[in-house]
């Protein structure tokens, strides 16, 4: 048996007979959950997911022989998740009605579908075979309405038994058939986003700002307008009474395209800033393994995860305790790489099972003090292909999106194919404006010809009456793209 040899803060070193790298591990007489992060010369290092007080050198500590996990079940849209996948409501034993789609004799692989079960009136949710799995089916369960997530419902080759559950690692991406171009967009209704930074069906965007420059309602904004089948939003080391207007707002918004309550087809992962760091390390790869199922089952997941910054935080305290060569800003050296191994899960893909789904991944950073030169910032910068720079000039002005035109930047196509042109004329004029500003902050208006003047007024139309929105106006929260080409047409007209 192995026990404690020290304890630092959420970092525990223990004897290490029988464990491997990255096996989820039971620390104590509460039996808390940890995984291993590193064995050298007998010891093992681990992070636990939950405090250690009360634990102290010769507890025990048991090995399960599995990695860290999400398991996949019915009842998981809708609820409220810790950064390890711990339901906040702890009661998800419910029995489901499942429609069973394969018969006896019928031979499947990994990613076919085996068992379809309405999860929300909004979301159904497919049973799907294990990659890696194969077989003949040699049992399909009869004569039950409804099982529980345990049920065997078919059994392959006599001897692989399927529930309505299965587990995946979470730091394992999940495979694919193969990648597709990004060419579809993912419609939000925003208009400086849709006509002017377009985010992709399966791409990454991210949103630094600042604090007050409003990245929790810009964000709330997409995940309530735009066109994905499933939201996963992972608040991630937020300040508590942030999270529970997260929460709380969630709970009460209504999708309106389908007038049905958002978190029918919502996920929440809490994890708040006095929480564990090591739950906040894992939370966001938590929430990408859970958008990658859902994916693999033929639907199009945005992911919101508020905020990187938190998660990276996170890292550099676990680094700092393990006695890591610190780097930029005290924070780990293969901070990039994991951040790369974060945006690289997005994607268009075709699935094993030949359905077609997406996640995208739109980012907020927190850059202390509003400096985007720091490494989080940066480092994401380089994995993202929209950048959506929140601008506090603007946010303090009331302009809201407070999208600042002159940063951003997206290399994806627009919403409306046919708005390129004017896009580009409309871009011009911005830019010729902030040029401007530059002369008349020394020579004033008077100074500029009567063209130049021209252009100010005209600038001043497009950023008051196109760029700004209002997400509280019931008619102004929302703009579909072709509206949007005609609205900027007539303002450029």
């Amino acid at each position: 048996m192995n026990i404690i040899h020290g304890i630092n803060g959420p970092i525990i070193t223990a004897t290490s007979s029988g464990l491997a790298v990255a096996e989820v591990v039971k620390i104590g007489e509460r039996m808390l959950e940890g995984e291993v992060i590193s064995l050298l010369h007998g010891i093992a290092t681990i992070q636990t997911f939950e405090s250690t007080a009360g634990l102290s050198p010769g507890m025990p500590i048991v090995g399960s022989g599995q990695r860290l996990s999400v398991t996949m079940r019915p009842g998981v849209v809708g609820q409220i998740f810790d950064g390890i996948m711990r339901p906040l409501d702890s009661d998800m034993d419910d029995l489901w009605p499942a429609h069973i789609t394969v018969t006896v004799g019928q031979h499947l692989s990994g990613g076919d579908i085996y068992a379809e079960v309405s999860e929300t009136p909004l979301i159904t949710f497919r049973a799907m075979v294990p990659p890696g799995v194969s077989g003949t089916v040699t049992h399909v369960a009869t004569g039950t309405e409804a099982f529980a997530c345990n049920d065997t419902i078919v059994i392959l080759d006599g001897d692989t038994h399927l529930t309505l559950s299965h587990k995946w690692p979470i730091r394992t991406p999940r495979p694919i058939k193969h990648r597709q171009a990004l060419t579809q967009p993912l419609v939000t209704g925003q208009r400086v986003i849709d006509t002017f930074f377009p985010i992709a069906k399966g791409g990454t965007a991210m949103l630094p700002g600042g604090f007050g420059t409003g990245k929790t309602i810009t964000q709330h904004q997409l995940a309530k307008w735009c066109d994905a089948d499933l939201i996963v939003y992972i608040g991630c080391g937020e300040r508590g009474n942030e999270m529970t207007d997260v929460l709380e707002s969630f709970a009460r918004l209504k999708d309106p395209k389908r007038n049905r309550p958002l978190l029918e087809r919502t996920i929440l992962i809490a994890n708040t800033s006095d929480m564990p760091v090591a739950a906040r390390e894992a939370s966001i790869f938590t929430g990408i393994t859970i958008a990658e199922c859902y994916r693999d089952m033929g639907y199009h997941v945005a992911i919101m995860a508020d905020s990187t910054s938190r998660w990276a935080e996170a890292l550099r305290e676990l680094s700092s305790r393990l006695g890591e060569m610190p780097a930029e800003e005290g924070y780990p050296a293969y901070l990039a790489s994991r951040l790369s191994a974060f945006y690289g899960r997005a994607g268009y893909v075709t699935n094993l099972n030949g359905t077609e789904g997406s996640v995208t991944i739109i980012g907020a950073v927190s850059p202390q003090g509003g400096d985007f030169t720091e490494p989080v910032t940066q480092y994401t910068r380089r994995f993202v292909q929209c950048y959506l720079a929140l601008d506090k000039r603007l946010a303090y002005a009331h302009h809201f999106p407070a999208i600042n035109w002159i940063d951003s930047y997206s290399s994806y196509p627009p919403a409306y194919k046919g708005c390129e042109e004017l896009r580009e004329k409309a871009m011009a004029i911005l830019l010729e404006e902030h040029e401007l500003l530059e002369v008349v902050k020394i020579l004033g208006t008077d100074g500029l010809t009567e063209r130049q003047q021209n252009v100010l007024m005209l600038a001043k139309a497009i950023r008051q009456g196109f760029l700004q929105q209002n997400a509280y106006d019931p008619k102004d929260a929302y703009t579909p793209p072709y509206e949007q080409f005609l609205m900027l047409g007539s303002i450029m007209g």
